[in-house]
């Protein structure tokens, strides 16, 4: 802040502080007298910070950025791997190639294009998926008939289907089961049934977290995605399929997000733009986008689930690697463990730390605990009881849907681009990589709301151009940018959220907007599933809805730059002199207006990419987002 600002915020602390010594109408003028010959008994703004000494203040004593914080940032690389393998490997394992049609025994030594051409018949230029000629083959063949007559009469396959390797060159449990034709929705309905399982292990792995620590709930997520992803090589059948599935559904998400927040927590405010995009950026984008090829090398679907499956087991290694959340440890009023670690931290950083540090820190924590358990205990109703808060919560929800179908049928779409489906999948997914970078760059200076709102209107315009285009490069090329743009908006969305709802209901706010993000994604499969009806259906309709809950996000307040709401009140009040124009860069400075009494200044770091990490699971640390008391004067008061 220039010097001009420091000087006139503590004119303001001062002014505070006099009017802190009066009591009953009058001025105790001894005691002021008594301050004014030692300054040093002055109440200022650092005696205030001592009394609240949280882990950012811990920082600057441990290391913000140092050895054991390098090491942990490392130490995310395999579970971002998990996390994508999770996600996507069900694509590879499902694919079934475009081409494809009946398999008629009789013609079985015949050429492909020779059973083609006398079983199959068109639909146009495009062989028919679904039906072969009745006739008589043998009686055919040795008749010396070659060529089918358009006229003969058609059924649907009685014995099954041939598939065209040069697209997919490896069986899949999709064309091993035939879940084609009739069946062809059933890749669609085990990836929404994954989804489901995703809703329900958030639950169950975030009461975990809160209840046992996080590194129980890493373990715990991570052996469930193990387990599921290994019985899924035994499936012989779509329901025993769609419930090995549901067991990975639920390692979902958390088994990364567990060791991500954990990260997080132990990082210095500035490097949690650095962390939390990065981590994403490179770990994340580099698993899914070697996937593909991963596939390919194998060759064969049960050996993927194998490779992408066995590694999670791993995490039960990690007890003894990485440690417990120091600020779970806190909330569960375990603070010489909690010291324990972070000593061990201030250690391995070469870090000095004086003994009253930790002294300080632990009666702060103590303090700020005893208050808690005294407060009032809010819920996610709450949210809806007024109605600026009820609306700004309902628009979050619908816009975080509208997100997260978008980004799931973008993900899921790559095979109705007529390309390469291995190639276009890996462009799609290091799109990633530069959105993370651009959005690292520009999130604070462009702000959310029009930075959400353009990057999902660009979505969608590209979305809807792709349907318009010829089917091929100029489509895919489209389509992915659709995806870049989409990747901005899905790294704002809970951020975004996480900035707007009040301290007191954030972490069940922020969960109940992350649930219903798994709601929509479980359309998502189904909006894929309609290109079997026409090859733009898919495109058209993630285009309308990004452009919808690009406009959608204009009727949300800004709030960079702001401080963020705390108790219900200022949620219902955050904004409301903002208008819906308005835009950061453009934006005058309002002049500053005089108050009886100013809250410090949140900054942009305090919630910027650490939420977006922290809340983008179910799961969040309560501890870290605890209630403050706001301090008020009488209004009859006069400074």
């Amino acid at each position: 802040m220039p010097p001009q600002e420091k000087i006139e915020q503590n004119q303001r602390s001062e002014e505070c502080d006099k009017m802190e010594l009066q009591t009953d109408g009058f001025t105790n003028k001894a005691f002021v007298n008594d301050q004014n010959q030692n300054p040093e008994k002055i109440p200022n703004e650092k005696s205030k910070k001592d009394e609240n000494f949280d882990f950012d203040d811990l920082f600057p004593h441990i290391g913000a950025f140092g050895y054991y914080q390098i090491f942990l940032f490392v130490m995310m690389i395999p579970f971002a791997f998990f996390v994508a393998w999770v996600y996507f490997s069900q694509i590879f394992i499902t694919l079934v190639p475009e081409t494809h049609w009946c398999w008629i025994p009789e013609l079985s030594n015949l050429t492909v294009e020779e059973r083609v051409a006398i079983g199959i018949p068109m639909d146009g230029e495009v062989l028919n998926r679904c039906s072969m000629y009745d006739v008589n083959y043998t009686e055919i063949l040795q008749n010396g008939i070659k060529i089918a007559d358009p006229s003969w009469k058609t059924v649907k396959c009685k014995n099954g289907w041939e598939y065209n390797t040069t697209e997919i060159p490896y069986s899949t449990i999709a064309t091993e089961l035939n879940w084609v034709c009739d069946n062809a929705a059933l890749p669609s309905t085990a990836q929404s049934i994954f989804f489901c399982g995703a809703i329900l292990g958030g639950l169950v792995f975030g009461w975990i977290a809160d209840r046992w620590g996080r590194i129980p709930a890493l373990v715990g997520t991570n052996l469930v995605g193990f387990i599921g992803g290994m019985a899924t090589t035994m499936c012989a059948s779509f329901w025993t399929f769609a419930a090995c599935r549901f067991l990975v559904g639920m390692a979902f998400d958390n088994c990364f997000t567990m060791m991500y927040i954990l990260v997080l927590e132990y990082v210095g405010p500035k490097w949690r733009t650095f962390v939390a995009n990065m981590s994403i950026a490179i770990f994340f984008t580099f698993a899914a986008s070697i996937l593909p090829w991963i596939s390919l090398w194998l060759g064969n679907w049960k050996m993927l689930c194998y490779v992408t499956s066995a590694p999670l087991a791993l995490a039960i290694l990690t007890p003894w690697i990485v440690p417990e959340s120091a600020r779970w440890l806190v909330s569960k009023g375990k603070f010489d463990k909690s010291l324990g670690i972070l000593k061990k931290f201030a250690t391995f950083n070469r870090k000095t730390v004086e003994p009253k540090v930790f002294d300080q820190f632990r009666e702060s924590c103590i303090k700020i605990q005893q208050e808690e358990e005294s407060g009032k205990n809010y819920t996610v109703l709450d949210l809806f009881k007024t109605p600026r808060l009820r609306r700004i919560t309902i628009i979050l929800i619908l816009l975080w849907m509208a997100i997260s179908l978008v980004f799931d049928g973008h993900v899921r779409n790559v095979g109705t681009l007529g390309l390469d489906i291995f190639l276009t999948f890996t462009i799609a997914s290091a799109t990633e990589f530069p959105a993370d970078t651009f959005l690292t760059m520009v999130l604070d200076v462009w702000g959310r709301r029009w930075l959400a709102c353009g990057s999902m209107v660009v979505s969608g315009i590209f979305s809807l151009l792709a349907t318009v285009v010829p089917l091929g490069i100029p489509s895919a090329t489209l389509a992915i940018m659709g995806r870049f743009a989409i990747n901005i908006s899905y790294n704002i969305g809970l951020q975004y959220a996480a900035e707007l709802l009040p301290t007191v209901v954030r972490a069940q706010g922020v969960a109940l907007i992350h649930i219903m993000g798994y709601v929509a994604s479980i359309v998502a499969p189904f909006v894929v599933y309609l290109a079997n009806i026409d090859l733009s259906l898919p495109l058209l309709i993630l285009g309308i809805l990004g452009i919808a809950g690009g406009i959608l996000a204009l009727f949300l307040p800004e709030t960079l730059d702001q401080e963020l709401p705390q108790t219900l009140q200022d949620g219902e009040n955050f904004g409301i002199d903002q208008k819906m124009w308005d835009f950061p860069c453009i934006k005058k400075p309002e002049p500053e207006k005089p108050s009886n009494f100013q809250r410090s200044h949140s900054t942009r770091s305090s919630i910027r990419a650490s939420t977006r990490g922290e809340i983008r699971s179910s799961m969040i640390n309560r501890g870290s987002i605890r209630s403050r008391k706001s301090t008020s004067f009488p209004e009859n008061q006069v400074v």
